[in-house]
């Protein structure tokens, strides 16, 4: 699996995961591919810079890195329940059905609409090498 920066038509970069460069290069020929953000198909990799260092650049990388604290992470966190309040307020929850239902809506069988749901990480990376985009959002707390 290969992860590229995407770019659409109206300027919206988002990132999709793909089996190879072969498999991104047919789904957006065949238009199967739309952006995260306003589902234009007019769809070219972004720019992309690579990440690789030396060990001078990994100990200079690692001195820059942001100190994670306890803080740090309570905001965290407290972003994730926002966002997983949001979608369960505003979205369709079809549990298990997940990967059957964002199929179905992909190719036109169901009504378009937000839904959430489960997924493995198998029918995940099976929804990405399709060109169907997904976004995790970790977990219900079931204890909350």
């Amino acid at each position: 699996m290969i992860v590229f920066d995407l770019k659409c038509g109206q300027g919206h970069r988002f990132e999709a995961w793909f089996r190879d460069t072969a498999s991104f290069e047919a789904q957006v020929e065949a238009g199967e591919i739309d952006c995260a953000v306003c589902g234009d198909r007019q769809v070219t990799k972004a720019l992309m810079a690579p990440n690789i260092t030396t060990g001078e650049g990994r100990d200079k990388a690692r001195a820059e890195r942001p100190e994670v604290t306890a803080e740090l992470v309570a905001r965290a966190h407290a972003a994730m329940r926002e966002l997983r309040a949001h979608v369960e307020k505003t979205h369709e929850d079809v549990g298990l059905r997940f990967p059957e239902e964002v199929r179905r809506i992909h190719y036109g069988e169901a009504a378009s609409r937000a839904i959430y749901g489960e997924a493995s990480t198998d029918d995940a990376e099976a929804l990405a090498e399709e060109g169907i985009g997904i976004i995790p959002i970790g977990p219900a707390r079931r204890d909350a």
